[in-house]
């Protein structure tokens, strides 16, 4: 089977429920599955294959080796790993459907369901790319060119994680990208997204907070209050751990009118995952200027679409001037001569209120009623809805 651990995962994924048991353990929502590729991918041929792949991942439970690493993690509360201990995957929440195309939507309550996304992604990437063979040999070629760009760069200041596991092409193909960056460029590699492969080559997990838990926010309190209430809640629960932010949740310019002096000082830096990452950038600059802070002592963790090329140059462009962090995903996991499958799975609604994503990409919005989505940006004062 696909997957034979529940710690193969996004460190995100296991923050975020720690959050969620604590201070938000009664809320419900629901999850809805979206292929953005424009060519025409038929994922309703693997259904029943998939569906395999999801009733085994609800027969695993985490190990005491595992329980013993997630323990060992500073952020990790104990209650939150007790919890764990007796934690499991339930595919009666999972519902997948062949209609005019894959429909795949998760119910139910967000603390059991909050596991899913990252290893369902992970599953219905590798099932659809089987049938285009074990392709080792072309991803390891073409990670030998990226990791010479890196060495022939020789940049002190650039700094690399793996953010690869939901649309990698397979998990063999992620543990030979890691086990690789792992030897050759152990100065710039900083970690990994991955948990299970973080623990298994004592790497640093890297993650804090996806769009879900921002959007979540938008069922709990007045809508203009959303994004201050999330922040404060991750504040409260981390108090000064896995401090960095996401910001396109609502767009940048709504987010950084929330990100105020207090949540400056307090978030060690942002991260971006929709638009322009130069236009972004230099708002971020802009905005911790404004605030008298200097942007050398923050970090801005670039994750949208990255590949080797644009990474070094948005080290070279903004290195001098903030922490960069560069975290790749498909294009280190999912290079392997065939088009990776550009899947999502995200929140659409919480508490049974529709909840949205806007980003500051077009195409990357999730919503399921353009009504709320209208109010959405009114609320928010934006020029456009992508």
């Amino acid at each position: 089977m696909l997957i034979d651990s529940l710690l193969d995962s996004d460190l995100y994924k296991f923050t975020m429920q720690q959050v969620v048991l604590h201070r938000f353990p009664g809320t419900e929502v629901e999850y809805t599955f979206k292929c953005r590729n424009k060519k025409n991918v038929d994922l309703r041929l693997f259904k029943d294959r998939i569906q395999e792949e999801v009733d085994h991942l609800c027969s695993l439970r985490f190990s005491e080796a595992e329980l013993d690493y997630l323990r060992s993690l500073r952020f990790i509360k104990r209650d939150y790993v007790d919890f764990l201990r007796h934690f499991k995957l339930f595919s009666d929440f999972v519902k997948i459907e062949s209609n005019e195309n894959l429909d795949i939507t998760i119910r139910g309550p967000w603390l059991d369901t909050i596991l899913f996304e990252t290893p369902l992604l992970a599953i219905v990437s590798e099932v659809y790319n089987e049938q285009f063979g074990d392709q080792r040999k072309v991803a390891e070629e073409k990670l030998n060119e990226k990791q010479l760009l890196i060495i022939k760069e020789n940049s002190h200041k650039f700094k690399l994680a793996e953010f690869g596991t939901r649309r990698r092409y397979s998990k063999a193909i992620q543990e030979l990208v890691i086990q690789s960056l792992k030897r050759e460029l152990p100065y710039y590699l900083k970690g990994t997204s991955n948990v299970y492969f973080a623990m298994k080559y004592n790497l640093t997990p890297i993650g804090t907070q996806a769009h879900e838990f921002l959007q979540a926010t938008q069922a709990k309190v007045r809508l203009i209050d959303s994004q201050k209430f999330a922040l404060e809640n991750w504040v409260q629960e981390y108090r000064g751990d896995l401090g960095i932010a996401l910001t396109d949740v609502v767009g940048i310019d709504a987010f950084l009118r929330d990100f105020d002096l207090y949540f400056c000082k307090l978030f060690d830096g942002v991260r971006h995952d929709s638009g322009d990452p130069y236009v972004w950038a230099g708002k971020i600059l802009k905005h911790y200027e404004k605030m008298k802070i200097d942007p050398m002592t923050k970090t801005a963790v670039f994750s949208d679409s990255l590949d080797i090329p644009k990474a070094l140059d948005l080290t070279r462009k903004f290195g001098d001037r903030i922490n960069i962090l560069c975290a790749i995903g498909t294009n280190l996991t999912n290079d392997c001569g065939v088009e990776p499958l550009n899947i999502v799975l995200k929140m659409t609604k919480c508490d049974g209120r529709p909840v949205a994503k806007i980003s500051d990409s077009d195409g990357k919005q999730m919503c399921q009623d353009e009504n709320y989505l209208k109010y959405l940006s009114d609320v928010f004062q934006l020029d456009k809805k992508g």
